[in-house]
């Protein structure tokens, strides 16, 4: 409902969110910021304080916010096809970008015009996350208990090489206790009012998520009975599947474990490629996380038996893509009926408040390991004790690609270009510098 009271029509909404979907460039502040000028500023389809309530529920979840809440407001205007068709539109339009934008990689990255595009779009994106670094950061780290939980963080994913899942689980888990008892460590501000006396909405939750379960695990299936779980299609199903559920904290969290996993990891591609994809992803409308798409297309392109390359390499993108997204249906449908409860979920806001801490250690390890890979042609590993120390190889230092990083830097922290125009100019800097010099 509006706050007129009069909901838009199924047309009207479907009109809104091909605008939305067409629009949301920016990563997911900006996205945040053109559905709240769109839905609840100009059109009122939704309250202010409805808006931010569930903006907050939406950070609960693992996987993109954006997504997640474009979806709850179809939901909350139109029902489950509202919220389907609200949610599908804010993906696709950019899964058709980077769609086409993975295959022209993959055919051109021998290239050297190519290559040189992407030593300026490497460069730009060490400025880029960077910056959402100490967006993110002077949002969140608002207590000394908060700067403590995101420098363990840190010092968790780079130095001790600790799982992602754990670190991120272990902080919600912390965060939950300590709002019990010492609340004040962060930040948190009683709940007002009373908590609704309607009853649980059980049997709508568990009705969404047996649905919403069975098409997400559909493909998967699929893969397991025509190819196997030895085939690399079921990896990437398997592994998109995790990152779906252990993901929270918003989709710079997401990237700073795909990255490294698919690097490291599974070796699917090298850690230059991953920031060329994040680059890709920076420029498309739709969730940042789409770039997703771009490894699972990469992925399987590069082993594609029984099938051609780009066969095998559109397949990775679709499964990549269902998996990524279809639980983020799930988590809505199933759990926005509590979302007036979670009001007054003091404890829980703990935890997501722990978490959103650490998440700032999660993408401050992920600003040094791409400064590694993009500085350095060669990077190794050495270990002492139970220190894990990168070792750069000096002579591989690429200082073509320093130089336009620091010029990005300029670009983004003093003259506060948008992030296509940086990459516009850093490419193109890139081009001179890669095949001039």
């Amino acid at each position: 409902m509006t706050e007129t009271g009069a909901g838009p029509s199924f047309p009207a909404l479907l009109k809104a969110f091909v605008r939305v979907g067409m629009l949301s460039f920016g990563g997911p502040a900006g996205q945040i910021a053109l559905m709240h000028r769109e839905l609840v500023e100009e059109r009122r389809w939704v309250s202010e304080e409805d808006y931010l309530h569930a903006l907050n529920f939406c950070h609960l979840l693992p996987g993109p916010e954006a997504q997640q809440l474009a979806t709850w407001i179809g939901w909350r205007l139109h029902g489950w096809r509202g919220g389907l068709a609200a949610g599908l539109l804010f993906v696709i339009p950019g899964a058709l970008v980077i769609l086409a934008l993975s295959i022209l990689y993959a055919l051109a990255a021998d290239l050297g015009w190519f290559a040189a595009l992407f030593l300026g779009v490497k460069a730009a994106v060490l400025a880029i996350v960077a910056q959402a670094l100490l967006r993110i950061g002077g949002r969140a780290l608002d207590t000394r208990f908060k700067q403590a939980l995101a420098l363990a963080a840190f010092v968790a994913l780079f130095f001790l090489d600790l799982p992602f899942p754990l670190i991120v689980l272990g902080a919600g888990v912390l965060g939950i206790a300590v709002a019990a008892v010492l609340p004040q460590w962060l930040a948190l501000k009683p709940a007002g009012g009373e908590p609704p006396s309607a009853p649980r909405p059980w049997r709508a939750t568990l009705g969404a998520a047996l649905l919403w379960g069975a098409i997400w695990a559909a493909p998967m299936v699929i893969v397991f009975l025509v190819l196997g779980r030895d085939h690399v299609l079921w990896d990437i199903g398997a592994f998109f599947s995790q990152l779906a559920v252990v993901t929270f904290g918003g989709a710079y969290a997401v990237l700073a474990y795909m990255a490294q996993e698919a690097v490291q990891g599974f070796g699917w591609l090298q850690a230059g490629e991953m920031a060329d994809g994040l680059g890709l992803a920076e420029t498309t409308p739709g969730p940042l996380i789409m770039v997703t798409q771009f490894v699972g297309f990469l992925a399987a392109f590069r082993a594609p038996e029984p099938f051609s390359p780009l066969v095998a390499g559109l397949i990775g993108a679709g499964l990549t893509t269902w998996v990524t997204f279809a639980p983020c249906f799930l988590w809505i449908f199933a759990f926005a009926p509590w979302i007036d409860r979670l009001r007054h979920a003091v404890r829980l806001k703990g935890g997501l408040a722990a978490l959103t801490a650490a998440v700032v250690g999660v993408i401050a390890n992920l600003t040094a390991w791409f400064t590694l890979h993009v500085l350095f042609g060669q990077v190794g590993e050495d270990t002492a004790g139970p220190l894990r120390i990168y070792l750069p190889e000096w002579s591989s230092f690429d200082w073509r690609a320093a130089l336009l990083a620091m010029l990005a830097c300029l670009l983004v922290f003093g003259a506060r270009w948008s992030v296509p125009k940086v990459l516009a100019l850093a490419a193109a800097g890139g081009l001179v510098l890669g095949l001039f010099l």
